[in-house]
């Protein structure tokens, strides 16, 4: 068994960030836990540019914007340790860990981080019919095969889902000589970013059709045909709409879930509509001393917004290890109207300001946010152009706050 100040479950973009702004917050004794051989996560394989806009003010592929914290957090000689699967925590703070080298450890820790990032949903979470073939895969799995190995997944294929990791793929695959038939969206509208979409799809001229899904995966032993078809408003396959496409290959983009595993087997942990744990302001759960943020915390759609959040999230750990910072008197944040969810789900009676992220259930050209706390009217802001695929943010003053919950809402009027 050993002892560390701080312990951060997660060596990528929030876990990297985490760790340095503890550091700099005054906790020295730091030990970062990784399962894959290298630091970055999923940075790694998104060999695209597009990132750092935010962060350094300049445009980096994946792998480039890894680097930079990479070099932060050896620079500060915080210690890391790869290959190093993480299979329990406790309301004690206790990280069970192992790996090749040390076997089963120990650690008993004064406060812990968890950046564990996201998992795909898979053809068994979205009961995809028909054979069960190969050259099914999700999208994730398909770059990290292409842009790590060099191997093309499928020749002729088709993309069911428009989140950014399909649109970017789609454009991926192309320009390695592969034929993406189409890109097929079960929603009316598409769960990527606007920017994917024209420089994915359209400068390709690839289809996107919405509203439509895969009915049936066709082949013996490959994927031979895909089925689409049209959906309803309540999207249920229509009757006769049918097509089939040859293709050998169908990807899967069909979203992203916090990877909880970790806090769901701990027990004492509650969980939001987006299955994200419930944090306060300054992203810690209702246990005291353990805190989250990145993906495991809610889907980011930059990785900018995730650095930005593990950079608070060490912060208020740091906070809490070295002041002994304890906060016990918290309101409930709720989520009402269009919104999907919202961050914080609690704030603290102390806090000056509330720092909010949501997303909404469907796109709205504009509508109204609205904070209130009882009948006091906190915020009211007009919000044009709103889709599921953009992370809203914002912040609002808080003063003179009672012991009733804060509301947020985003409405039409």
């Amino acid at each position: 068994m050993i002892k560390k100040d701080l312990v951060v479950i997660g060596g990528g973009a929030g876990g990297l960030a985490a760790a340095i702004s503890a550091y700099d917050n005054g906790v020295k004794d730091i030990l970062l836990l990784e399962r894959e051989d290298h630091l970055g996560g999923i940075l790694d394989q998104c060999i695209h540019n597009g990132f750092g806009l935010t962060t350094f003010k300049e445009e980096l592929t994946g792998p480039e914007y890894a680097d930079r914290f990479i070099k932060e957090l050896k620079k500060r000689n915080i210690e890391y340790k790869l290959l190093t699967q993480v299979s329990k925590i406790t309301k004690n703070k206790e990280v069970f860990y192992s790996n090749s080298d040390e076997g089963f450890v120990k650690v008993e820790a004064k406060a812990i981080i968890l950046a564990t990032g996201s998992y795909e949903r898979t053809p068994g979470a979205i009961m995809v019919p028909g054979d069960r073939c190969s050259g099914v895969t999700t999208a994730g799995t398909a770059q990290k095969i292409l842009n790590t190995t060099g191997y093309l997944v499928g020749k002729k294929v088709v993309i069911l889902g428009s989140g950014d990791i399909g649109l970017i793929m789609a454009r991926r695959l192309t320009l390695e000589g592969a034929k993406v038939i189409c890109v097929a969206e079960i929603m009316p509208f598409s769960n990527g970013l606007n920017r994917n979409i024209v420089q994915c799809l359209q400068d390709f001229n690839i289809p996107l059709y919405l509203s439509t899904t895969v009915s049936n995966v066709i082949g013996k032993n490959r994927v031979e045909k895909v089925e689409l078809s049209s959906v309803d408003e309540n999207l249920k396959v229509i009757p006769g709409t049918a097509r089939e496409i040859e293709c050998d290959c169908l990807i899967l983009s069909v979203g992203l879930l916090p990877q909880t595993t970790l806090l769901e087997e701990m027990g004492g942990v509650k969980f939001e509509r987006n299955r994200g744990p419930s944090v306060d302001n300054n992203f810690e759960l209702q246990i005291p001393g353990i805190f989250t943020c990145g993906n495991c915390l809610h889907v980011h759609d930059l990785v900018d917004f995730v650095s930005q959040e593990g950079l608070a999230a060490g912060k208020s750990a740091a906070e809490y290890i070295v002041n002994n910072k304890e906060e016990k008197d918290k309101l409930p944040v709720t989520a009402g109207g269009l919104m999907g969810y919202v961050v914080p789900n609690y704030v603290n009676k102390s806090a000056e300001e509330l720092n909010f992220k949501f997303r909404v259930r469907k796109p709205t050209e504009k509508a109204f946010l609205y904070i209130t706390q009882g009948d006091r009217l906190l915020k009211k802001q007009v919000l044009t152009l709103l889709l599921p695929s953009i992370m809203v943010e914002g912040k609002v003053k808080l003063t003179d706050l009672t012991n009733e919950p804060i509301e947020m809402r985003v409405d039409y009027e």
